[in-house]
């Protein structure tokens, strides 16, 4: 282009390393915030919202949308890691953000994450409540194969709500797992990542306001059934042996006395039914985790063992 002054000035397109992925059900009261953020972005980046067969109106107004995002509508609700793996194939860019519907990036956010990450694989940001309260800094492993919201660093893994990962190397450790539908999947795709040898990094100014628990409801009985399932599912397919089976035969056993107990907590993991489901749905399941820790195994370059002995202590608990 030319200035006022005649003189030529050159403007270079800085392109786009990154993909966004939206995954979105039953939105239409939340997302448009946040597609406004990503639109505010400092950094040029391409979205990509998932819509998981919302039937309240959402996909009218991604249509509408100023931003004009890429949209994929799925057939039917495949849940946030279903639709994760199915936006995979159509990214082709560098890195790959993964972003709840209702969570709201501040402008630099995406900006902070890519001069971040370094050579790590993925870069977990800051969540905080809407009134500016800390959420996470990523998810930390707990000594019983649970993970949780870590508000210290080093994290071990990234919290899936708002997270920068590297799609080759996302691809090389298997994608998300499709199957957990919900939950669990930020942790079981970042112990692979650890186990590949790669590293993970948080990056406490990029910041994100996240409205948790817009889509599913914290508590609930759907909730702790997914939690629960893929918990096990995860220390099936990422954990030593061991450590997969006493905590299986922990849960078991707990759920075999639940009947006979006084201390039965008012809780709905802790009813019978639902901690059978969950049991029957893991044996279901045993043929194909047990595949997967092979194809795991097979591109591992860290035991299980040390990655187990690195996070799963005490010193990567909270306080």
């Amino acid at each position: 282009m030319t200035t006022s002054s005649g003189t030529a000035r050159i403007v270079l397109a800085v392109p786009e390393r990154t993909t966004v992925v939206v995954v979105t059900w039953r939105g239409a009261g939340h997302i448009a915030a946040c597609l406004d953020a990503l639109a505010a972005q400092e950094r040029p980046h391409r979205t990509l919202v998932v819509d998981n067969a919302s039937d309240d109106g959402t996909a009218r107004l991604l249509a509408g949308h100023p931003s004009r995002p890429r949209v994929v509508r799925l057939p039917r609700n495949a849940g946030y890691a279903g639709a994760m793996q199915a936006a995979l194939p159509l990214v082709d860019t560098p890195f790959m953000a993964w972003l709840n519907d209702d969570a709201v990036p501040a402008t630099d956010w995406l900006a902070r994450l890519e001069d971040a990450i370094g050579s790590a694989a993925a870069a977990t940001s800051r969540l905080e409540y809407a009134d500016g309260t800390l959420q996470s800094l990523g998810v930390r492993l707990t000594p019983d194969g649970h993970g949780a919201d870590t508000t210290a660093v080093p994290a071990f893994g990234f919290c899936g709500g708002a997270a920068l990962l590297r799609t080759d190397v996302l691809r090389a450790v298997g994608g998300v797992p499709a199957g957990f539908f919900c939950y669990y999947e930020d942790t079981d795709t970042a112990w692979r990542i650890r186990l590949a040898g790669h590293a993970i990094v948080a990056v406490p100014g990029a910041r994100v306001t996240h409205r948790h628990g817009a889509t599913t409801r914290p508590g609930s009985r759907s909730f702790h059934r997914w939690n629960e399932r893929n918990r096990l599912l995860t220390l099936l397919r990422c954990a030593p042996a061991g450590v997969a089976v006493r905590e299986i035969s922990r849960f078991a056993v707990l759920t075999a006395l639940l009947p006979i107990r006084q201390d039965v907590p008012d809780a709905e993991n802790f009813r019978v039914g639902l901690r059978c489901g969950v049991l029957a749905e893991v044996l279901l399941r045993l043929p194909s985790a047990l595949r997967a820790r092979r194809a795991i195994t097979r591109r591992s370059e860290v035991s299980r063992r040390s990655v187990w002995r690195t996070w799963a202590t005490p010193v990567s608990r909270e306080g």
